[in-house]
């Protein structure tokens, strides 16, 4: 091997042989450069068989190359930058800002990650007076960039993804996608997401998916008096979620909800008037809450203060049953009429949001519309109480995730995401108003959307996708990560169309492959929260005309009436 210096050179600007073909005492020259600029650079750290160009301009407070990774001559550094294993960065090739890469990314030479922006607020300073902002780039893993790719800052790049060459990349891109053009767009998969409808091929299969919703919403229609009626007790005259089972006061509200949506009318087992009379007398008068249903058949005495979870829930459904039905509550909801903004952020600090953040958000949801029902008779509450629990979730919503809680290692995102939707159906959403973090959520959601614990083969439940659906109903608009967003629809929505079981309707789990069990029985709850999470998915893809139903209820999309703010 020749020990000619232009020989060695040229390996600093085709260094991915360097290990195995430079001569020794080249390699002896390359870590004495490196342990020297360790020995000045204390934020600066190296892998096995790293190699930097001693003809690269660097000038990082952070640098951490993997091992095998190289940054090759002409590059320019700076800022904070990561790499994991096996990366390259090419000769003239610029990375700056805070730039996080993952595993065996290779990057072209003459592209730039810019991980960081010139301001220009202030028309009367000169933008390169102004400040710096800095949200940052992440690369996933096994990531191609070709040369002259520009990716600007707060962009991140999913695993397995490739970034054709010249493309300007101003959105996120999804895992396994290869984008091109400026600004970059889906050009084809190199990995199709699980279920995905988004290709050239995709397109027809939206054809498929739209004749298959429509399939299952007419039948859906054409059955719905044979399934609310296999969950009546003509004995006692009340609905149970499913035969077999004792009558609720949810089953009731899930009933009345069933055959607004596909009928467009009261459920035919008693006169409307009578339905509602009675959703109406469960109510109690010294609280305002309704109670489950006791052995006798009759609603017992609610608890003083904030309602337990069963009472809660209550407020939801028998308020929008009776909302339904064409009335609403006797009296106002007292614990909610009553709570000031001192009272409410004590108690919002008590609930579980560190691990627990599904009965957090159940307990705002319950409180919030609690006091939208309040408003509709007039009474207002104390003033200042509904502010402060906007401000409070505005200023605690994690703007990494856009979510309340943490992931778990037992769980991983299913609480924060469960408890997303509970806490913003409530509040952001029922009451028309932007969410502090959108594209963060979006983040969130689709990440969780791949836990295979959660979205496994027979391991959907009907809250576990409806806390997906919602929040992507509810960030669409953001355009973030859209095509992402619309495979992870169209791969839910095939999975809960062939959930659909002929004259009982939906389980609230779906059947798994290897047998049954009591919540996979088709009931109430399961056919009229999986009818609605069918819609929002349906119209993310921009197929909800296809069922011809809009749900009204509880999972309604639009905000409710007379509230004052507009998304």
């Amino acid at each position: 091997m020749s020990t000619d210096p232009a020989v060695a050179q040229g390996f600093d600007f085709s260094p991915w042989t360097f290990w195995t073909d430079v001569p020794g005492p080249e390699q002896e020259r390359q870590l004495a450069w490196q342990g020297e600029q360790l020995g000045r650079r204390p934020g600066w750290a190296f892998g096995d068989r790293a190699l930097l160009s001693r003809f690269a301009s660097v000038d990082n407070e952070v640098l951490v190359l993997g091992p095998r990774s190289y940054v090759a001559a002409g590059a320019y550094l700076t800022g904070s930058v990561t790499t994991g294993r096996d990366c390259s960065i090419n000769p003239y090739a610029v990375v700056r800002g805070n730039v996080v890469i993952g595993d065996a990314v290779r990057i072209g030479a003459h592209t730039s990650l810019l991980g960081f922006n010139h301001s220009f607020a202030d028309p009367e300073t000169e933008v390169f007076r102004q400040p710096l902002t800095s949200k940052g780039i992440t690369v996933g893993n096994d990531v191609w960039i070709g040369s002259h790719v520009i990716v600007l800052d707060g962009v991140a790049v999913g695993d397995r993804s490739v970034l054709a060459a010249g493309a300007v990349v101003t959105k996120d891109v999804p895992a396994g996608a290869v984008v091109g053009g400026n600004p970059a767009r889906l050009l084809r998969w190199r990995v199709p997401p699980a279920g995905a409808a988004s290709d050239a091929a995709g397109r027809g299969r939206d054809g498929d998916l739209a004749a298959s919703l429509r399939a299952v919403a007419d039948r859906a229609r054409d059955q719905a008096y044979d399934v609310i009626a296999r969950c009546w007790d003509p004995a006692v005259g009340l609905f149970a979620d499913r035969p077999g089972v004792a009558p609720t006061v949810r089953a009731q509200c899930d009933a009345v909800e069933i055959a607004d949506l596909l009928l467009g009318e009261a459920p035919t087992q008693l006169p409307a008037d009578e339905q509602l009379a009675r959703l109406r007398a469960w109510q109690d008068e010294a609280t305002g809450l309704v109670a489950e249903l006791g052995a006798d058949l009759r609603c017992g005495r609610p608890g003083a203060g904030w309602p337990d979870p069963v009472e809660s829930y209550h407020i939801l459904s028998v308020g929008h049953a009776l909302s339904l039905l064409g009335s609403g509550f006797r009296v106002p909801i007292r614990f909610a009429a009553r709570l000031s903004a001192d009272e409410l952020v004590p108690a919002l600090e008590a609930l579980p949001w560190g691990d627990r953040a599904w009965s957090a958000g159940h307990a705002v949801d319950a409180w919030a519309t609690a006091l939208v029902w309040n408003a509709a008779m007039g009474e207002a509450g104390v003033s200042g109480t509904s502010d402060a629990l906007i401000g409070w979730l505005v200023r605690r919503a994690d703007p990494m995730t856009g979510v309340w809680g943490r992931s778990t290692a037992e769980e991983g995102l299913l609480q924060p995401v469960n408890g997303f939707y509970r806490t913003t159906r409530g509040t952001f959403a029922q009451l028309g108003l932007p969410l502090p973090h959108p594209q963060r959520v979006v983040d969130t959601v689709l990440a969780h959307a791949q836990d295979t614990r959660w979205f496994g083969p027979g391991r959907h439940t009907a809250c576990n996708v409806l806390d997906v659906a919602h929040p992507l109903w509810l960030t669409r608009h953001t355009g973030h990560r859209a095509e992402e967003v619309r495979a992870t629809a169209a791969r839910l929505a095939v999975d809960v169309l062939g959930q659909w079981q002929d004259g009982a309707g939906f389980g609230f789990r779906a059947t798994a492959p290897g047998g049954r069990s009591a919540d996979t029985v088709p009931g109430l709850q399961g056919t009229e929260m999986w009818l609605a999470t069918l819609w929002l998915l349906a119209d993310v893809l921009g197929l909800s005309d296809e069922l011809g139903y809009r749900p009204r209820g509880v999972h309604r999309p639009e905000p409710a009436p007379g509230t004052a703010h507009a998304t």
